[in-house]
C-alpha cells in the first residue's frame, strides 16, 4: 500500500496548520493509500546543526538518523504550510533541508493557508522541492483565512477546496505509486 505522510508545517502556538491537517487527514482516510499525520512541533528538530551536507547521507547527530528514518518509509507527502512574509515556515524549511536522498523520487502536494490561500508559500515550496529530486503535483489547495475560515476562528472550507483536496490526493496517489517503480 502506498504511504503518504501529512507534514504539519507550524509550530507556532495558536497555529491553524494543525485543524488544516486532521482535515486532510480525515479526507484521506477512505482513500487506497495509508496516510499518517507528522507534527514538526512533536519532532522538534533543532536548528540545522549537521556539519556534512545532507547529499552526502552522513548524518552524525541522533535527532536527524530519527528523522531521516520517519521520513524515508513513505512514499508521498503532502505539506500543510503557512504563508508567513511570502515563504513557507521556517520550521519547514528546516525540516526540509536536514535531509536529501530521503526526499528523493517520491511525490508531494501541498495545503497552503493564508491570506492569499497560502499561494507564495507553495510556489517556494515547489523550488525546494524540485531540489530535493521530488515530483509535486499540479493541484494544490488555497485555504483563505477570509473565505475558509468564520470570524478567522471556525474552519469551513469551501466546497471547491474539498473538490481540489479530492483531485490532489489522486494525482498524488498516481505519482507516489509511479515513483516507488523508480526507486526499487
Amino acid at each position: 500500500m502506498t504511504e503518504i505522510a501529512i507534514i504539519i508545517g507550524s509550530t507556532r502556538p495558536n497555529r491553524m496548520g494543525a485543524t488544516v491537517a486532521d482535515w486532510v487527514h480525515k479526507e484521506a482516510a477512505s482513500r487506497d493509500a495509508s496516510y499518517d499525520l507528522i507534527d514538526l512541533r512533536e519532532v522538534d528538530l533543532p536548528f540545522l546543526d549537521e556539519g556534512t551536507p545532507p547529499s552526502m547521507g552522513q548524518y552524525e547527530h541522533e535527532h536527524t538518523k530519527k528523522w531521516a528514518e520517519t521520513i524515508a518509509q513513505y512514499d508521498g507527502f503532502v505539506f500543510v504550510t503557512p504563508e508567513y512574509n511570502h515563504a513557507t515556515s521556517a520550521a519547514l524549511k528546516n525540516a526540509l533541508d536536514f535531509l536529501y536522498a530521503e526526499w528523493n523520487d517520491k511525490a508531494c502536494a501541498f495545503v497552503g493557508y493564508g491570506s492569499l490561500g497560502g499561494a507564495r508559500a507553495v510556489e517556494n515550496l515547489r523550488a525546494i522541492a524540485s531540489e530535493l529530486q521530488m515530483a509535486h503535483v499540479r493541484q494544490q489547495v488555497a485555504l483563505s483565512l477570509y473565505n475558509d475560515w468564520e470570524d478567522f476562528q471556525d474552519f469551513k472550507p469551501e466546497p471547491a477546496n474539498v473538490e481540489a483536496l479530492g483531485t490532489m490526493f489522486d494525482q498524488l496517489e498516481s505519482w507516489a505509486g509511479a515513483l516507488a517503480t523508480v526507486r526499487s
